[in-house]
């Protein structure tokens, strides 16, 4: 019943990444929002979370892990109850930062309280249900917000968290034992709190702004810069301070830096993988949302069974082998789905979909069952915060820079054309959306779409490769008998 919480907890934190999508136009229409609000709506989300992934890792550490993360489950709640009675489209934005907030302490301290309550040689089996649960709700967010669009309003998909929540804060309340702070809490290291967060926030709201206006000086280079800056002089200050907010034992462990920075490649090439997909499916093809959301089925089926699969393939095979083969299988995936045009057989789509989650059901526990194997219980809120804020900038990452690059392509191949000079490449190009296009330049539109396409594809196989590559250098220090841990079943 505790991992049940703790997987429900991943699950609609991962549900609201995607469900709001669909209701997009909804909102716009009924709030009357205008374009940018409507980006916000989604981003605002992103930049609480990525903001207070550290503060709530420390907070957890230093008040307790089971508290925090209840506080952070009811803010979750309250922040969903105000969006889905919002009267505005500023409230609603303001609402989503807050279910960021609240989303950040959950996200910072549900692998903490995994790591109280379950043993090293039955982690790895829960780690691989928090995985493969949380997957779920990334890829069932389409389905789920289409199937409520299509019987009801649009605030429903900020309703349908409410039950959820109950649920899960009376399971951990019932389930999860008070574990103790400890005689002598670690102290809040609050200038590393406020680096962190600003630095964070900045390079986030660079990023994410890159897919609006694409490196304007103004609104994207000025925060990436000075959120770059903030970062350094973070850096700095944890090697400086007494007691830093990424304790040293989480630092001078190379094996676990070594995993935030495969799960970092790892996202940047599956967040961009689904945008590109997505678009190549709702806007060049077509389909409606919720057709789109389904064909994630067969992503989110052999994610499920290979996350499961992890935790007792992790008796016979190395994480490094574990880790590597899911890295090596998403990158074949992704190659497959970057071949797609507009004119493929979905048949192939489905093989790519099918391998990838195989890779990406690999490589999510194990990697998070790599980086937290070794932390000790007073220091695991700050080490699950790090390693979630690497997948959150992972994804914001894999968005912003995916999605430029894929941009500049198609207007390239678009401005290269014999329709360049007589028509503007606009925006709705580069998306798929060709309903702007006159009728004799579609076919071109078409294939300056799908060369960016390519492109941006092939930066995620890339990213996956270094993923590759990162673990065969990384996880190697250990004999193979070392790295297997035995799962042992509970005592009757």
């Amino acid at each position: 019943m505790a991992l049940l919480a703790l997987c429900l907890a991943g699950f609609v934190i991962q549900l609201d990444v995607t469900i709001v999508n669909v209701a997009l136009p909804t909102i716009q229409r009924e709030l009357g929002a205008a374009p940018g609000a409507l980006e916000w709506i989604i981003s605002g989300y992103a930049l609480g979370l990525a903001a207070l992934i550290p503060l709530m890792g420390a907070l957890g550490d230093r008040l307790g892990h089971r508290p925090v993360l209840l506080t952070g489950l009811v803010a979750f709640g309250l922040c969903s109850t105000g969006a889905a009675l919002a009267p505005s489209p500023v409230v609603l934005v303001w609402a989503r930062v807050g279910q960021g907030a609240g989303g950040a302490a959950i996200l910072a301290l549900t692998l903490a309280v995994l790591t109280d309550i379950y043993p090293p040689e039955r982690r790895g089996r829960a780690i691989g249900w928090w995985a493969a649960i949380g997957g779920i709700g990334f890829g069932a967010g389409p389905i789920v917000g289409g199937l409520l669009l299509s019987a009801l309003g649009w605030s429903t998909i900020f309703w349908v968290n409410l039950p959820i929540i109950v649920v899960t804060v009376v399971l951990i309340l019932l389930t999860v034992p008070r574990a103790a702070v400890g005689s002598e809490p670690r102290p809040l290291d609050v200038r590393g709190v406020v680096l962190a967060s600003v630095g964070l926030a900045a390079v986030t709201y660079g990023l994410i702004t890159t897919t609006d206006v694409p490196w304007e000086p103004v609104r994207t280079l000025v925060p990436l810069v000075a959120g770059g800056l903030v970062l350094g002089a973070f850096v700095f200050w944890q090697r400086r301070a007494d007691d830093p907010l990424v304790p040293r034992a989480v630092r001078g462990n190379p094996r676990f830096i070594a995993a935030c920075v495969i799960y970092f490649t790892g996202y940047v090439a599956f967040s961009g993988t689904l945008y590109y997909v997505t678009l190549m499916f709702q806007n060049l093809r077509g389909w409606s949302a919720l057709h789109t959301g389904m064909s994630w089925l067969l992503m989110n089926v052999p994610f499920l069974i290979a996350a499961q699969l992890a935790g007792k393939l992790g008796q016979r095979f190395t994480p490094r082998a574990l880790v590597t083969t899911g890295c090596a299988a998403g990158a074949l995936g992704v190659a497959v789905l970057s071949t797609l045009t507009s004119t493929t057989p979905f048949g192939v789509a489905g093989i790519g979909y099918l391998v990838a989650g195989v890779g990406f059901g690999l490589l999510v526990p194990g990697i998070t069952h790599v980086a937290m194997r070794d932390v000790s219980v007073s220091v695991a809120g700050a080490a699950s915060a790090v390693l979630n804020s690497s997948r959150q900038l992972g994804t914001a990452v894999g968005l912003a820079l995916v999605a430029a690059i894929g941009v500049a392509v198609t207007h390239h191949a678009w401005a290269a054309s014999r329709f360049g000079h007589t028509h503007a490449a606009s925006r709705s190009i580069a998306t798929g959306d060709l309903h702007g296009v006159p009728a004799r330049m579609q076919a071109t539109a078409r294939n300056a779409f799908e060369v960016g396409y390519h492109v941006a594809l092939g930066l995620c196989v890339a990213s996956l490769l270094v993923a590759v590559w990162l673990s065969l250098r990384a996880f190697r220090q250990r004999p193979a008998h070392a790295e297997a841990i035995p799962e042992k079943q509970p005592s009757p």
